[in-house]
């Protein structure tokens, strides 16, 4: 996808590719979405987690304890 961001034939065609072909009426709408997607994507990754631990590292019973003392 370029910079200036994907086309409604582009999003057409790509869909059409995954196998998942759009009526007419809804490539403007999937071009749209996927140019939004692309741009939250974009920020997340230009987020720091340097010192965050993994998911996998979060125990919720623990840190509801935590907050009730």
């Amino acid at each position: 996808m370029s910079s200036a961001g994907l086309t409604p034939p582009e999003a057409a065609r790509w869909a059409a590719r995954a196998g998942l072909p759009l009526p007419d009426d809804r490539h403007c709408v999937v071009a749209a979405t996927a140019d939004h997607i692309h741009s939250v994507v974009g920020v997340l990754r230009e987020l720091n987690f340097g010192d965050t631990p993994p998911a996998g590292a979060f125990r919720a019973e623990q840190e509801k304890h935590d907050a009730a003392v």
